[in-house]
């Protein structure tokens, strides 16, 4: 089963969600648990969410692809800041549970002039503070592009942070095509050397989503600049390989283009005509 979706606004409710995603053709998608620069989030209304459960089952939709707001930074150099960002991650992945066994993504932090070793070490003791071994919402890091003091920029970078989180079962990685292109990793002409160093360094089991971007930037810019499928330096001819890589097979994919609904519409059909389904 291929699973693709795109972000979809969560301001009226998991049904709507649902119900959006299928106009757009998709069969699985991402949102914010809250605004995406920060703020209180929405009150759960279970009867929505029972209904969102209900049409979800109906439709076979893959697994949601929740995504953290851009504020929070679990490494911060300030205390407040990683306060909050403990706050703000415990009260996601308590909300995460009334839709069970999906997924969370979140950047894994900024050191802000701590060093990369240190930005590891806590961004790895607040997962170590939240996570629980009853929770059923796997906790991803994401591949991210490396600009200004970001941690996640390699693949090592995200090792060190799961062998220092104490229940590694509970993690797992969201792979961004437009940020592992930007830190310098070569998917268009060598997408296996850079899957054989993930799996080498990391582990296709840890490997739960991708989220799949063009980039407007060259390889190894640092810059984290998305473009529309197709239309920037990574192009269409390898998404069709990252699409139908027996590595990928699964996985939900999940579209950040700078688009509008039709644009995403006309990019999930996209996706799937570029995608080999043996089932078709």
């Amino acid at each position: 089963m291929f699973y693709a979706g795109s972000h979809i606004s969560a301001s009226k409710g998991y049904e709507a969600m649902g119900k959006q995603a299928l106009k757009l053709g998709a069969n699985t998608f991402a949102f914010f648990t809250r605004n995406p620069r920060g703020g209180k989030a929405k009150e759960i209304d279970e009867a929505d969410v029972g209904r969102f459960l209900e049409l979800s089952k109906e439709h076979s939709f893959g697994k949601l692809v929740a995504h953290a707001p851009y504020t929070m930074n679990t490494c911060a150099a300030k205390e407040d800041i990683r306060s909050f960002a403990k706050e703000m991650l415990a009260d996601d992945l308590r909300r995460m549970e009334y839709t069970p066994g999906n997924y969370y993504n979140f950047h894994p932090g900024s050191h802000v002039g701590q060093g990369s070793e240190a930005g590891v070490a806590k961004t790895a003791g607040l997962l170590n503070e939240v996570l629980t071994p009853e929770q059923s919402t796997t906790v991803l890091l994401e591949t991210m592009a490396g600009k200004g003091s970001e941690i996640g920029r390699s693949f090592e970078e995200l090792r060190a942070i799961l062998d220092r989180v104490e229940l590694k079962e509970k993690m797992g990685v969201c792979l961004d095509t437009c940020h592992v292109w930007d830190a310098g990793y070569d998917i268009v002409n060598d997408l296996d050397g850079v899957l054989d160093s993930f799996d080498k360094i990391i582990g296709f089991s840890y490997l739960k989503a991708i989220h799949m971007n063009d980039s407007m930037n060259p390889l190894g810019a640092h810059k984290d600049r998305h473009e529309k499928i197709g239309e920037g330096h990574i192009g269409l001819e390898a998404f069709a390989r990252v699409l139908n890589h027996p590595a990928l097979q699964g996985l939900p994919v999940i579209l950040e283009t700078p688009n509008d609904d039709e644009g995403y519409a006309k990019e999930i059909a996209l996706l799937k005509s570029l995608h080999n389904e043996s089932d078709r």
